[in-house]
């Protein structure tokens, strides 16, 4: 998606591992906001049992895809003196999930991108953030064990899973005029899982 000034102008569907069709995005320099929430879960397994291509494909959508939108949008940001940044990470990037190493692997990784490219930019006016959301209710758990979802959820103290407007309300605030002095922060949202 677009937005300039409010206004969506265009909603594009690309594969965000593709650093050529990202570029291609129209107006991808234009944009002044970036909310990055593109990923992929995988199979849960056993590192061990992990096929090789499945890592590859997680790894090339949750990490590679974040660094190429910011590639292409970053430098219209810093051109103008204003940006925001928001990379939708996870819990599982800093606590690791068993059957899920990937995907916390990746999630990790987010994590630290954020913190290195905010200092990057720390003076530009482009502020870069992510949020580390618990287990969410979005189509992405849709297909995920019964008995998965209830080893997540009882690591949750208030006993159940994010609903998506609450990570939206985070988010928001995060790409507002209202946030100004957090950069390289990674804002848990996890209904007190998180320990750290």
């Amino acid at each position: 998606m677009a937005s300039r000034a409010g206004e969506l102008h265009a909603v594009v569907e690309l594969d965000v591992s593709d650093a050529a069709a990202v570029d291609a995005v129209d107006g991808i320099d234009e944009v002044d906001i970036v909310v990055q929430c593109a990923a992929i879960g995988g199979p849960s397994a056993p590192l061990t049992e992990l096929p090789i291509d499945d890592w590859d494909r997680i790894m090339a959508v949750n990490v590679t895809g974040v660094a190429n939108v910011m590639r292409a949008a970053l430098p219209g940001m810093v051109r103008r003196g204003w940006g925001r940044v928001v990379n939708v990470a996870s819990i599982a990037g800093k606590e690791g999930d068993p059957y899920l190493s990937a995907y916390s692997a990746s999630k990790g990784a987010v994590i630290a991108l954020t913190k290195a490219v905010a200092k990057e930019l720390a003076t530009t006016g482009v502020l870069v953030n992510c949020v580390a959301p618990t287990v969410t209710d979005t189509p992405m758990i849709a297909g995920a064990p019964q008995g998965v979802l209830d080893r997540l959820v009882t690591k949750i103290p208030m006993g159940r899973i994010c609903q998506p407007a609450e990570v939206a309300a985070l988010v928001g605030w995060l790409c507002s005029e209202d946030c100004s002095f957090s950069t390289g922060a990674c804002y848990d949202i996890t209904g007190g899982r998180a320990t750290y």
